[in-house]
């Protein structure tokens, strides 16, 4: 996700050519949710100029095609699966981890599923769960036995942080529309490799966004300090202001861990003329 219509003119120069807007945005930040390849798999030239816009320390963590996760669920999808990773090979050390993003309706009788298909991964890559059934969240022991087949192959537990968005009512038309979509799930902070990843969802209000957030300031501040290499994604419901929103919590997790290298600094804005 870089090419987000409301960075035009702020965050990114506008107009930018297609070929330009990840290195804009990789301006910003280090690392970016790959939420287009759920849709569809791209060529692999679009993924080699995704690789010639970035360095190779940038993160990707890159969603797998809902052919495998929603509409398979993960049965029967090695021909779809070969395909994805090979046009995935251009981006070489970029790739943080690969996004294993699981329906809702995904639940404790489906873990043989995912420990089966996990288990024929290439261990040449990483992986990360992110699972949105309840009774994962709620119920010790289907959380323990998730734990026991992510441990085993190495795959890590995506937290999608929602408790700060849910808090309070919506207020504004696209806070109600991520209201009915996003998952209400009990909060996770438990970490399980040496890269966790988190996704924390805020609201409208800069000032409701910033103090949901200070419980994973102090966590990623403390998994640093374990010698862990977090990623954290910072969302709201319309995502306007997430690029500012990342670099801003990054700096308070950095007022915490002073030795953690800044981002980038960003490439100036020219001002929209009429001309």
């Amino acid at each position: 996700m870089w090419t987000h219509k409301a960075w035009q003119g702020r965050f990114v120069a506008h107009p930018l050519p297609t070929n330009e807007k990840l290195r804009a945005y990789a301006g910003w930040c280090n690392a970016v949710e790959g939420n287009t390849t759920f849709y569809a798999t791209p060529v692999p030239e679009t993924v080699a100029s995704w690789a010639q816009q970035t360095g190779p320390e940038f993160r990707f963590v890159l969603k797998l095609p809902k052919v495998i996760t929603h509409e398979r669920r993960l049965a029967g999808v090695d021909e779809p699966l070969r395909v994805f990773l090979d046009a995935m090979e251009p981006l070489g050390p970029r790739i943080h981890a690969f996004w294993i993003q699981l329906p809702g309706s995904f639940g404790p009788p489906d873990v043989p599923a995912l420990d089966a298909f996990l288990r024929r991964l290439p261990a040449s890559h990483r992986y990360a769960v992110e699972v949105r059934h309840p009774a994962f969240f709620d119920d010790r022991g289907s959380a323990a036995e998730l734990e026991t087949v992510l441990a085993a192959v190495g795959a890590e537990w995506i937290p999608f942080d929602t408790t700060a968005f849910f808090r309070t009512p919506p207020t504004s038309e696209g806070e109600r529309d991520a209201w009915t979509k996003k998952p209400r799930v009990s909060l996770r902070t438990r970490a399980l490799t040496d890269r966790p990843i988190v996704r924390y969802l805020g609201r409208d209000a800069t000032e409701e966004t910033v103090a949901g957030w200070q419980r994973w300031v102090a966590v990623t501040a403390g998994w640093l300090r374990e010698g862990r290499s977090p990623t954290v994604f910072i969302h709201t419901p319309d995502n306007a202001d997430a690029p500012a929103l990342a670099r801003r919590f990054h700096e308070e997790v950095r007022a915490r861990v002073p030795e953690l290298e800044p981002l980038p600094e960003p490439a100036p804005i020219e001002p929209m003329t009429l001309f």
